[in-house]
Order: structure tokens, then sequence, then C-alpha cells
């Protein structure tokens, strides 16, 4: 197998065979070490890293008894097969609820609330998710079925809170299938007007009325009956590493040499409202270093600073605070769900609706943060 990508801080308080042990779980979460495959030697590794064997040896005895990593004598250490035995599934299975029943119970006496830790829950879960997406490079979308009619097509905006609400419409309907794509606020009315889409996530700016979604769903989609469902309002801002090393503050700060930008797809509302903000500034695309540089969601955004591959970008508050950035509030802006009146009437979307307009979803939206449901499941019907 390929180099293990494993990079070590010592200055951490964290012991050093503690963070292999961590990046190890990681790299095997992300699928970069798969299941079965050998990892270099103890003497080797140690030889890689510039550490004593000892080390090494104490962080891959720390996985073996977690049931990770599995050593043989004359057969080196692995990453423990998937077995498809049912006793040992049940018994993984049992682990897994016994490691989040321990986080929950520790969560719950240190004052969280269930709707924090469903939050939380979610948040981190959107992160992986798009993490290991970049991962194995495959287009963003929850799963595919060929057949119209027997899957709901989302197209649109990325959006925490659609995922949440996609999550739980899972748990509620039993055999449902979604195909999600981010194409783009723009790309998602243009889905519905070609009829590529049962459903469109939207938040476009219009310049001159300066409302939200309306004129752009009146323009593309001229005498077709809709409902336009709200979401939620939400706030865009600037996204920066921690502890805004570059001192960043504004848009203006954008032009500076030694800052490095990443953007959202053209499309995008998040792009649109960039553009729209850059031109009353008087900022020429032509000024910011990497304003060339795309990602389709907020979350690959946010995790291209994390990485330190960028210093800045534009995206909503729940993205920033899952990768664990700064964030400076810049806009508040509108979410919407735009969709067919003969969806929007029929039984298969009765459950989704029911959702956004119940007490938990709402919950669970505000406590990721960044997000206002004071308005979530308004509707406007057009025409």
């Amino acid at each position: 197998m390929e180099e293990l990508d494993i990079k070590l801080d010592y200055h951490s308080a964290t012991p050093i065979y503690q963070q292999i042990a961590e990046q190890l779980r990681q790299l095997i979460a992300m699928e970069q070490v798969k299941p079965g495959d050998r990892l270099p030697s103890i003497r080797q590794l140690s030889h890689i890293l510039k550490i004593n064997p000892n080390t090494v040896c104490r962080a891959y005895l720390k996985l073996e008894q977690e049931q990770i990593l599995v050593s043989r004598r004359g057969g080196g250490t692995s990453v423990k097969p998937q077995d498809i035995v049912s006793d040992v599934k049940a018994g993984r299975q049992k682990k897994l609820l016994e490691n989040m029943n321990d986080d929950i119970i520790k969560s719950l006496s240190q004052g969280y609330s269930p709707e924090d830790l469903e939050a939380a829950f979610y948040l981190s879960l959107e992160r992986w998710r798009e993490e290991r997406q970049s991962e194995i490079n495959k287009p963003v979308e929850t799963a595919v079925a060929p057949e119209k009619g027997s899957v709901i097509r989302i197209v649109g905006s990325h959006d925490l809170a659609l995922n949440i609400l996609l999550d739980l419409l899972r748990q509620k309907v039993a055999n449902l299938e979604t195909e999600v794509i981010h194409a783009g606020s723009l790309g998602g009315l243009i889905a519905l007007q070609e009829e590529r889409a049962d459903m469109a996530g939207t938040h476009l700016l219009d310049e001159e009325t300066g409302e939200y979604n309306y004129p752009y769903v009146k323009r593309i989609l001229p005498g077709r009956e809709l409902a336009i469902v709200n979401l939620s309002y939400r706030i865009q801002g600037l996204m920066v590493k921690k502890g805004n090393p570059h001192k960043i503050k504004n848009l203006e700060d954008l032009k500076r040499p030694d800052v490095t930008f990443v953007n959202r797809q053209g499309g995008s509302g998040t792009r649109v409202l960039l553009d729209l903000q850059l031109k009353k500034e008087g900022i020429s695309p032509l000024e910011i270093k990497g304003y060339e540089t795309e990602f389709n969601t907020h979350l690959a955004v946010a995790s291209h600073i994390a990485r330190g591959d960028a210093d800045v970008g534009l995206g909503i508050e729940a993205a920033a605070i899952s990768c664990g950035l700064n964030f400076m509030p810049m806009f508040r802006e509108r979410y919407d769900l735009v969709i067919p009146m003969s969806n929007y009437k029929s039984q298969r979307f009765a459950p989704m609706l029911e959702i956004i307009n119940s007490g938990e979803f709402k919950k669970i939206v505000n406590g990721v943060g960044g997000y206002d449901t004071s308005q979530t499941g308004s509707t406007t019907f057009i025409p």
C-alpha cells in the first residue's frame, strides 16, 4: 500500500502513540486504508516517522485492543477484514451501541440536551460524508435510482438543513430513495424547468429587487403552478482558519496577495451573492487569488480551508462550525424549496412536509448553528 500520511505534532499534549492511533482511525474511516490492507511493520513505520519503535508498538496494540487491527505471527499487522458472519456483525453492532451510549450519557451529564446531541451528530456526520466523497472523488449524491417516479430527485444548492431533513425522512419512511445533485440554486430551477427534478433548493438574491428566489422562479418557470416552502433563513459569512492568522476582516481583504480564496461554483446562490457584493464594493474577481478555485458544497469549501489549502471562503456558519473554523457573519439569506404543485399535493411528499413543520426538525437545525427556523414551513403558492 502507499505510504501512510501521518503527521506528528511534538508540541501537542497528546502522546505520540495516541496521535498515531487517531490518525490511523481517520485513514481507515476515510477508506484511504481499507479492510484487509497490511500496514508497515513497527520497525518500518518507526523509521519513516523517526521515532522509537516502542511508540509505534503502543499505537498498534491500542488499535488491536479496539479490534481495528489484527496481528499475526509472520504475517505482520493489517486492518481487520469486514467479516460478514452474522455473529461478528452482531458483535460489532453491539460495540457501536455501547460506544454511542457511553458518549450520550457523558454528554447528557454535562448538561447537553438530546437536541444538542442530535445537532452535533448530524453536523459531524455530514462533514465525514463530505470528506469521504472528496477523497474518493465521486459526485455528491445520496442515492440514485434509475426510474423516474421511484425516487425523489432533488437538485439545487447544498444545505446542511436539507441533509438533516432527508436523514429524518429516511428514518420515517421505509425503502425511501432519494437522489441529491448539488448543481447550485440556478441549476436546481433549470432542472425543474427541464423536468429533471422533483424539487429544487435555492437561495438566489435578485439584484434589481433585493428579493430572494421569487424573481428567479417567475423568470425561469413562468406559468408553472408551484409551492415555495421556506426551509430556513441562514447566515453567510467569511470562513477562515482558527485564530484568523491572516487577520481577514472583510471582502476588501480578499484582494491581498498573501490571502488565498476558495469559491463556490458558478450558478450557486453563494456565488451569485458574492459576485453581487463584489460588484457593489468595486472589487474585480481578477484581483482575488483563488477566485477560480470552485467547489460544489459549503463543507467542501470549509474542508479546503481547514486542510490549509486556502485561507478564506464564503459559506454558511454551520459548515465553519463543523470544520473548526472561525466565522465572520455578513449576510442573512432565505433558503427555499421549490416544489411543483403536483408533487406538493402528493402522498409521496406528505411525510417530508410533515417533518419540515415539526418541532423536532426545527430544534435540530437551530442547534447546528447559523440557522433561523422562525419561518420554516411557511409556504407561498405561484401563480
